[in-house]
Parts: C-alpha cells; sequence; structure tokens
C-alpha cells in the first residue's frame, strides 16, 4: 500500500508516493539531493537505480520525466511520464496534465482530487505569501466590485457559499457583507487555514460536486456562491455550474473567475492550468439557466511578471421555485 513521505527541499517541501521498498525511496531522496545541487544527469542516474528496485515507483518515474523535460529529451519525458501514469491510477503527481502538455495524451485530462488536493496540502504554509506578495492576486477584491456593481451599489448578502476557499481570501474580502458565511475546500490542510482565521460560520472538506450535491440535498438556498480562482482547476465546468444553480436562491447572485484564451471551448496551459473561453463561459451559463449579469475581461493575478488574461463573471438565476434573495437589495 502506497503511504505518503515529504522530503525537504531548498524551494519547498514535496510530498511523494513511497515505493514501498526502503532502499527505493533512499535511492530517490538521494536523487532530491541531486536536484537540489542542479545536478540533472546525477539524479536520473540515481532515479533509475530507484527504479530498477522498484519498477512501479510512480513518484521515481515522475521525477525522471521532469528532468527528461529540462533536458529537451521529450520522447524519453514521455515515457517515463506515461509510467507514472500507469503506476499510479489516482494520478498523485499530475502525470497525465504533464503528458497533454507535451501532446502525448488527451488535450484537456480532467485533475484528480487526488492531485488537487496534494498541490494544495504542500502550499498551504506559502499560499497567502505566494499570492498576494509574488503573484498579485486580486480576484476576491474584482469579485465584491462586481457583485457589489451588479446589485446596483448595495449589497447585504444573508448567506454566501465560498467554493474552494482556500485559505480564505474570499471570504475576508466579502465577510464583512455576508450574516452565514460557508466555505468548501478539498484541501484538509487549507480549510485549517481558513478555521484559523475565524471567517467562516461553517467549514466543509469536501469536491466541489460532492459538496454541492450534499447542499442540494440539504434543500440550500445561498444568496451568492461564490468561485474565486477555483476553476482553473476543473475544465469541464457544466456540471458544477448546473449544481451551483440548484442552490441559489431566485435572483440570488453566482460569481466566479476564469482564466481565458482567445479561441473557443477548454485549453490546458503550459501552467497546468485550464482556460475557458468567454463562448464557452456563456454557454455553460446559458445551460445551468443563469442569466450573465457582467462577463469581463482582467487581470487576476500574474504569472512571472505577466498579467493572465482572465473574466470576472457574474451571473444571476432565473428560477422563481426557491426563496427570494431580498438581502442583495
Amino acid at each position: 500500500m502506497f503511504g505518503v513521505h515529504e522530503t525537504k527541499m531548498t524551494t519547498a517541501p514535496v510530498l511523494f508516493l513511497t515505493s514501498g521498498d526502503l532502499i527505493a525511496d533512499r535511492r530517490y531522496l538521494w536523487a532530491m539531493d541531486h536536484l537540489t545541487l542542479g545536478d540533472l544527469a546525477g539524479a536520473a542516474e540515481v532515479l533509475l537505480q530507484a527504479i530498477e528496485i522498484a519498477p512501479e515507483f510512480a513518484t521515481a518515474w515522475f521525477a525522471l520525466g521532469t528532468i527528461r523535460d529540462k533536458q529537451g529529451d521529450w520522447s524519453a519525458a514521455i515515457a517515463a511520464f506515461q509510467k507514472a501514469r500507469d503506476a499510479d491510477k489516482d494520478d498523485y503527481h499530475g502525470a497525465r496534465l504533464q503528458l497533454a502538455r507535451l501532446g502525448a495524451d488527451e488535450t484537456t485530462p480532467d485533475m484528480t482530487a487526488t492531485y488537487v488536493r496534494r498541490l494544495f496540502d504542500q502550499h498551504a504554509p506559502r499560499f497567502d505569501d505566494s499570492l498576494l506578495n509574488r503573484l498579485a492576486y486580486s480576484a476576491p477584491q474584482k469579485l465584491l466590485a462586481a457583485v457589489t456593481a451588479a446589485a446596483g451599489g448595495k449589497l447585504r448578502l444573508g448567506s454566501m457559499l465560498d467554493l474552494g476557499c482556500g485559505t480564505g481570501l474570499g471570504g475576508a474580502a466579502f465577510r464583512p457583507l455576508v450574516d452565514w458565511l460557508v466555505g468548501v475546500d478539498l484541501s484538509p490542510a487549507m480549510i485549517a487555514r481558513a478555521a484559523a482565521k475565524g471567517l467562516y460560520d461553517r467549514l466543509v472538506t469536501a469536491e466541489l460536486k460532492e459538496a454541492l450535491d450534499d447542499e442540494i440535498a440539504a434543500r440550500a438556498n445561498y444568496h451568492l456562491v461564490l468561485a474565486a480562482d477555483v476553476f482553473v482547476y476543473v475544465n469541464d465546468l457544466g456540471p458544477i455550474v448546473n449544481a451551483i444553480a440548484q442552490v441559489v436562491a431566485p435572483e440570488g447572485v453566482v460569481a466566479f473567475t476564469v482564466e481565458t484564451h482567445s479561441g473557443a471551448g477548454v485549453k490546458l496551459l503550459p501552467t497546468l492550468r485550464y482556460a475557458h473561453g468567454e463562448s464557452y463561459i456563456r454557454g455553460v451559463l446559458a445551460g445551468a439557466g443563469l442569466a450573465s449579469a457582467h462577463l469581463a475581461p482582467a487581470s487576476i493575478r500574474s504569472e512571472r511578471g505577466i498579467p493572465i488574461d482572465s473574466l470576472v463573471v457574474v451571473a444571476r438565476t432565473s428560477t422563481v421555485t426557491r426563496r427570494p434573495a431580498s438581502s442583495l437589495s
């Protein structure tokens, strides 16, 4: 049975799946030492030794694929990522995404819950600092401005569901205007940091669709459902937005951001996040019975100092079967 270990490197802790063989794991850690020193060739040689001992060692195959990619040997990188994918059906490291990036597999594969949970558990300790001080993150503030404008400048929210709440940056922006705030995130480490801020009335650790299905079963009605910088990790937004539409009160608001591109449909970016075309977003909203109140280009974060093309989206429900959302006026 696989277990999860943590190694300490000069940049950040890296979580990995043990091979189940102590010697192979030690070879992997030794390879990471070579990587820390910038010795790609030495790291690759030691990883090959680890793989010889444990041929199904997904973490070692993934690391080898990363090294071959950096060395420009893409055929070897693809072969290694394929081995990592086949050895780990939960795709803990995101080998399927790397294969898509290299043009060797489906173009926009799903991100597994295991991969996303690992990604955010790993980055939780420095998440706020990274977003706010290095990536010029402004999604909560731009969503707040767009939602306020859609409400005619006068905003008071009875209840809000913060999907992919992370450490609570979105919750912090909206909390002064919200009576009841619920946060959902897949990562227990993110939920723990959000809880420490004391912003939320309820926090749930769950996948988005799972949490929404529970809210639907409970006949929940929210005046606002927010998803700030969350849908960049979801390729097919249809099922999620359809579920959101079922937990929003009449005249309630759905507000979210996406990264975007000039074409149609969904595209996997080199950053391994998804970009959704504007026409795709409009189609998803219409399919869920939501009317667009605001859909505008914006930059909500940067990557290596370059603003990322994004959309800020606000939509309203058009159904009349739920409790009136009077607190939006």
